[in-house]
């Protein structure tokens, strides 16, 4: 393993029911980190993982550390079962969102038990930030993050309305007020672009009306160890290689409210002699952002034991 590759990890809304119990069955070091999670959290958060119901696992308190669980526990068997220095030689990781949790867990620098709670209390203050019914978000198809940016500011009209996420090319949500938000999507077809859709998401993520979220963050991760990663993490807010602690702390707070820059943080990565990125945890919504950033790039979906075993035999 060289430092062509980095791992990455996926965010909100690859949960599903179901989601870890092939690892689990297959793997004694997937179910030591689904335990220590469930005890981190005084929950049996493996049950609702492995069996749902899908609401109760959609609710974002749950989503967020279900989805990292799953990642983490990828990760684990890796670090076991692979080959001597496989995780420490990769050129970087990064995450989408709660994703860059995942990364700094995998990368050394939160405790999985810490990792845990801070997603409780991230997804618990994301939820609350917003009365539901207030904000929205939706994916604007076709579109670039300079024109998101444009029609956001035309249609917010005293509200909140910004672009969220760049996620890959023709492929940007925007995030705010309801009402600011359709204003964007009708703004955005009279301008041609006719493909919008609201998203089927409980709060409006990656924007200000966050704010309330992120000063619960910033006390929460003040009482948190943070060491140095062991490969540098890349930044949602900077699109960048981030190493230092306190660094990694004040960027975690601001990625609440920020834009999550995934195209970019993808392209910076390639930049810097990324070939291979492993995509470790639920879903393949990340490779098949990769595919449509650069094709150059290889992505690898680690879902299944049997993917981690062709990964780790290859």
């Amino acid at each position: 393993m060289e430092l062509r590759n980095a791992f990455v990890f996926p965010g909100q809304g690859s949960q599903q029911a179901g989601m870890g119990q092939a690892l689990s069955a297959a793997f004694a070091e997937a179910r030591e980190v689904f335990q220590e999670v469930d005890e981190a959290l005084g929950q049996n958060l493996s049950k609702l993982m492995f069996e749902g119901p899908a609401d109760d696992l959609k609710l974002t308190e749950n989503a967020q550390p279900a989805i990292m669980a799953v990642s983490m526990a990828v990760i684990r068997v890796l670090e076991k079962q692979g080959k001597d220095g496989l995780l420490s030689s990769a050129g970087f990781m990064a995450g989408h969102s709660l994703g860059e949790y995942s990364a700094l867990c995998a990368a050394g620098s939160f405790s999985l038990t810490d990792t845990a709670r801070l997603l409780r209390k991230r997804g618990t203050a994301m939820q609350q930030a917003v009365p539901v019914g207030i904000g929205a978000m939706a994916a604007m198809i076709g579109m670039d993050m300079a024109a998101a940016e444009e029609i956001s500011a035309a249609a917010a009209q005293g509200e909140v309305c910004a672009a969220a996420n760049d996620n890959a090319p023709g492929q940007v949500v925007i995030s705010g007020h309801a009402s600011a938000v359709d204003r964007a999507i009708a703004i955005a077809a009279e301008r041609g672009f006719k493909r919008s859709m609201k998203l089927p998401v409980s709060a409006p993520f990656h924007c200000s009306l966050m704010l309330p979220a992120a000063e619960v963050m910033k006390q929460a991760l003040a009482e948190v160890d943070i060491k140095s990663p062991r490969v540098p993490i890349i930044s949602n807010v900077t699109a960048t290689a981030v190493v230092d602690p306190e660094t990694i702390r004040n960027l975690l707070v601001q990625q609440i409210t920020g834009a999550v820059r995934w195209r970019e943080s993808v392209l910076y990565m390639k930049s810097k002699g990324i070939e291979r990125m492993i995509e470790c945890g639920t879903g393949s919504a990340l490779t098949g952002m990769i595919k449509r950033i650069d094709k150059e790039i290889t992505p690898v979906s680690l879902q299944t034991p049997e993917d981690i075993e062709k990964f780790l035999n290859s």
